[in-house]
């Protein structure tokens, strides 16, 4: 994960959907004692998890906040001034009941050419696998309030450029997103499409109502 980031010391790293805070120790390390990680999750019992392993080893230079990440700024009035230096993803972003938004969130709160690091699930029925991707589907919609949108699709329409590290037929899309690097390019936001309406069957633990990483 930390090597698809351009980390070198002292940046602001956000962590979405953190979960019981797993990334913490790698993200602290890459950015130094003179960096922040910020973790955000929706869900009050995985904040709480988060925030003991925090207290318990004693890192100053990382905070957990709940927030629900299809709001605007996360709900956190300071990411709206796109001073993180790069964010990540794991396995959250499918569960949120806006996609699109919580996209847009995270790109707003990056700063020009701010990074995205993305581990997310695809399941987009295609080829072969269609009828068992479909069933998949059906079980995180019915779990964790999937909407059946593609992660990949909606980082391509959101973000400045997309790198994709694996796709293809694969059920996991890895993928690091850019903003663009010049005002004139981040200026002008992503490309929204209307939201698929959120599924009634929602679990808590994603930054956005999402299953816990």
């Amino acid at each position: 994960m930390l090597q698809h980031l351009d980390l070198h010391g002292g940046e602001t790293v956000l962590d979405v959907g953190c979960g019981a805070g797993q990334h913490f120790a790698a993200l602290r390390t890459a950015v130094g004692m003179r960096g922040r990680v910020i973790g955000i999750d929706y869900s009050p019992g995985m904040v709480k998890q988060a925030q003991e392993l925090v207290e318990q080893q004693g890192w100053d230079n990382v905070e957990v906040r709940r927030g629900d990440a299809s709001q605007p700024a996360l709900e956190q009035p300071d990411l709206a001034q796109h001073d993180v230096d790069a964010a990540i993803a794991t396995f959250a972003i499918s569960a949120m009941p806006d996609l699109y938004a919580a996209l847009q969130n995270v790109r707003d709160a990056l700063r020009p050419g701010g990074q995205f690091f993305v581990i997310d699930l695809c399941l987009v029925p295609k080829g072969p696998a269609g009828i068992v991707v479909r069933f998949l589907g059906l079980c995180y919609r019915l779990l964790a309030g999937w909407t059946g949108q593609d992660v990949l699709t909606a980082l391509q329409e959101t973000f400045d450029t997309v790198q994709v590290i694996r796709g293809g037929r694969s059920w996991v899309v890895i993928a690091v997103a850019t903003t663009g690097r010049h005002a004139a390019d981040w200026d002008g936001g992503g490309r929204r499409p209307t939201a698929a309406p959120p599924s009634p069957n929602r679990a808590g633990g994603g930054a956005s109502r999402g299953p816990g990483t």
